[in-house]
């Protein structure tokens, strides 16, 4: 790898990490360095420095730049997809996917970079008050490993759009797809002063956030961090947090438990249980709680768990060993909650070397355990009972989090009784709780964002990479 990507150079002065595939830890498939602090402040100066010279570009070259960078991560989308599953752990298919949206992204963005336009406003005096909208200066854009193209697209390309200069920190855990992204920008013409890769731990996140020279902070990962990156930053600079969730799934006594069943399985398992969006509570109906459970069951219990280029694998191995040693901490901690494993201790095959597990599906799960409460980040399902829609609804909304929620019913009039009543910031009716359209906004509630700025979708994302600056014009 070429590390560290500051001032329009590549490289690393300190200590540099390895980083294994997930699949085969003894297959190194990436190096980084270690930023040191003073790293992290040459980034801050050199974009603080460098970024007018790409906030003073017109929008239509902002704009071809994004459109650019996307068609050079299509140059070779098989290649970059194989080297996102040797690096996060994910299966191919689900790779293809997100290197197939990642540009998608970019050039929505690009769009975006045409409509910013400001306002003006009648005085009846003869003078003219007008707003401007100008970029925010220096964006930080911290990003997570579980969709380490797509995320940043997201972060990088509205930052961009709107002519701010980008330190991007992605995790330690997919330095070479957050490469991928620079180099891709830089091929498109992004000039070099307007962009700033630092690879490492969480230090450098937090020394990157504590610099006040960052106008901006966009963060996508845990709460625990996102609420020390919160009060880091303070009142007088921007931030955007979208964090975790235990998301869950209202089943009725009228559903298609078919469909039910596939609705579940796919928001609980892809990507191995590791998004934030994903199922993890499923609150059933009495009257087809048993009868929904046997048909996830036996959707699970024949899966093929493997290495992610292995034709015919259904689920990868968890991106890193602690959170295989999480997820499988929480099974001893379900059983010791009283709820019962119907599946996913099951051994694997002794060929696997890799960080799997397998699916995960409990019952008779306590809404006050920690099972029911604390989010997993795996591959790991609980099975609740509710005698009635209304405490199937209050079991849902009994967390922390609001960041999706799901029902199964075919009665529209209930579908919409739950959406206006269940405090999560995405409603999702008779889909998986995972899966966002790129043009919709994305965001939750509660412990789940800061709910101040949405991450994603037009108007209500731009804003927060632009500042109104209000001018009043007497001739």
């Amino acid at each position: 790898m070429k590390g560290n990507f500051i001032g329009g150079e590549w490289g690393g002065s300190g200590a540099w990490f390895e980083r294994v595939n997930p699949a085969d830890p003894r297959e190194i498939v990436s190096r980084a360095p270690q930023s040191t602090s003073d790293e992290v402040a040459t980034a801050v100066g050199a974009v603080a420095a460098g970024y007018p010279e790409w906030s003073d570009k017109g929008p239509e070259f902002r704009a071809r730049v994004l459109e650019k960078a996307a068609a050079v991560l299509e140059s070779d989308p098989d290649g970059l997809a194989r080297e996102l599953v040797r690096e996060e752990g994910k299966t191919l298919a689900e790779a293809r996917n997100e290197v197939n949206r990642t540009p998608q992204n970019l050039r929505f963005y690009a769009g975006e970079a045409l409509r910013l336009a400001g306002e003006t406003y009648p005085t009846g005096d003869g003078s003219l008050v007008y707003t401007s909208r100008e970029p925010v200066g220096v964006v930080a854009a911290i990003t997570p490993w579980n969709f380490p193209l797509n995320l940043p697209s997201r972060k990088l390309g509205p930052a961009l759009a709107a002519g701010n200069g980008v330190v991007f920190k992605p995790s330690e855990v997919t330095p070479l797809m957050g490469q991928r992204m620079v180099e891709a920008l830089l091929e498109a013409g992004l000039p070099a002063g307007a962009i700033a890769l630092v690879h490492g731990d969480g230090s450098v996140g937090a020394a990157l956030v504590a610099d006040e020279r960052v106008g901006a902070v966009t963060f996508t990962g845990s709460t625990a961090v996102g609420e020390k990156i919160h009060a880091s930053v303070g009142a007088s600079r921007r931030c955007q947090l979208e964090m975790g969730g235990k998301n869950p799934v209202v089943v009725l006594e009228d559903a298609d438990l078919d469909r039910a069943c596939d609705i579940i399985v796919r928001g609980a398992f892809s990507l191995s249980g590791q998004a934030c969006t994903g199922t993890s509570r499923v609150i059933v109906h009495d009257a087809v709680h048993d009868a929904l459970l046997d048909r996830v069951l036996t959707r699970v219990k024949d899966w093929r768990i493997g290495n992610g280029l292995t034709d015919g694998v259904r689920m990868g191995p968890l991106a890193t060993e602690a959170q295989w040693r999480k997820t499988r901490q929480y099974l001893e901690i379900g059983e010791a909650d009283g709820a019962k494993l119907r599946t996913g201790q099951e051994p694997l095959p002794d060929s696997e070397f890799g960080f799997f597990a397998r699916p995960a599906v409990f019952t008779g799960v306590d809404r006050e355990s920690r099972l029911a409460r604390e989010e997993v980040f795996g591959p790991v399902l609980g099975f609740l009972r509710a005698g009635s829609f209304e405490e199937a609804v209050e079991v849902a909304n009994d967390t922390d989090y609001g960041l999706s929620a799901g029902i199964v019913t075919r009665d529209i009039a209930r579908a919409l009784a739950f959406s206006r009543q269940v405090h999560s910031g995405l409603i999702k009716v008779n889909q998986p709780t995972s899966g966002m359209a790129g043009n919709a906004p994305f965001g939750g509630v509660k412990r789940s964002s800061t709910q101040t700025f949405k991450e994603q979708a037009g108007e209500t994302m731009m804003r927060f990479y632009t500042v109104d600056k209000t001018v009043y014009l007497t001739p």
